[in-house]
């Protein structure tokens, strides 16, 4: 595994795994493989047992007949999906991980998370299931022949902060299940945190104390130099890699620097970071 962000913080998993692409025309072994990769995403890397996979769907993938995004959706909507992930779960919890699976991402706001529980509440589980495969976002980013992939876990640019930090709450742990590998289990993870907005930790899994529960939504108060008026400060580590999007090498050298910012400039921070060229290795209250 190779040391860096993506190792230090627990998602070298995906780091490491690039988007996968169906062409139409290719062989049954690889059409085999597309399928593994889309059970893996869309069931949140959870094993499936052979009298679990949906064989007709199967089928008609390897026949043509179904594209990328039409077997997602089947595998999103089969009694596999729905026993897992939605009857088994609080109602928020099942929200947040639809949109793990199927956008690879975790919801932006309190109000995206309102929209798709009132599509619940009026239309049903089939509706919640293609408001995410029928959306702009999943055409724009996945199309038709794409498997959804993790994503958001690097900083880029008009990424929302707190988005960034909550994408680590939801994804690490994975190596053994969405539900598994967390200790939030089938209880809400995010639900608390995207109500207040609240930026969370980014530390690497390895730390002292340091698990896949979710942590506390503020920081402890810090009294003196650089305290904001609520006394919350947070520390930045950096890391100096090139830059992709304004400059052709990072103003950050060294291997890290590390930068103590108050709570309100927080956001300020995370840009002109980004803008430099540095890569935010973590975010986590002093």
């Amino acid at each position: 595994m190779p040391f860096g962000p993506a190792s230090r913080l627990g998602v070298s998993l995906f780091d490491e795994t690039p988007p996968v692409e169906w062409v139409p025309g290719r062989s049954q072994e690889e059409a085999e493989t597309i399928i593994r990769a889309i059970y893996r995403q869309v069931l949140g890397n959870a094993y499936v047992m052979e009298s679990e996979r949906l064989a007709v769907p199967e089928s008609q993938f390897k026949r043509g007949e179904l594209s990328v995004r039409e077997f997602v959706r089947a595998v999103a909507k089969s009694e596999l999906y729905r026993s897992r992930f939605f009857t088994s779960c609080a109602r928020y919890r099942a929200i947040e991980l639809n949109f793990r699976h199927l956008l690879g991402r975790p919801p932006l706001d309190l109000e995206e998370m309102r929209s798709h529980s009132t599509i619940l509440d009026t239309q049903g589980f089939e509706a919640e299931i293609d408001s995410y495969i029928d959306g702009d976002e999943y055409q724009s980013t996945f199309g038709e022949n794409i498997v959804p992939y993790i994503r958001g876990y690097k900083t880029e640019a008009l990424q929302s902060m707190v988005q960034f930090t909550h994408t680590f709450q939801l994804v690490r742990g994975a190596s053994s299940s969405s539900l598994k590998g967390d200790l939030s289990g089938k209880a809400p993870k995010l639900n608390a945190l995207v109500i207040q907005s609240t930026p969370t930790a980014v530390i690497s899994p390895a730390s002292a104390g340091a698990t896949f529960s979710t942590p506390p939504t503020g920081a402890r108060t810090r009294l003196g130099v650089d305290a904001s008026a609520g006394g919350k400060v947070y520390r930045i580590e950096v890391t100096g890699y090139r830059a992709k999007t304004f400059n052709n090498i990072s103003k950050f050298r060294r291997s890290n620097q590390v930068f103590l910012v108050p709570y309100e400039k927080l956001s300020q921070e995370y840009q002109r970071i980004h803008q430099q060229g540095g890569v935010i290795a973590s975010i986590t209250p002093v």
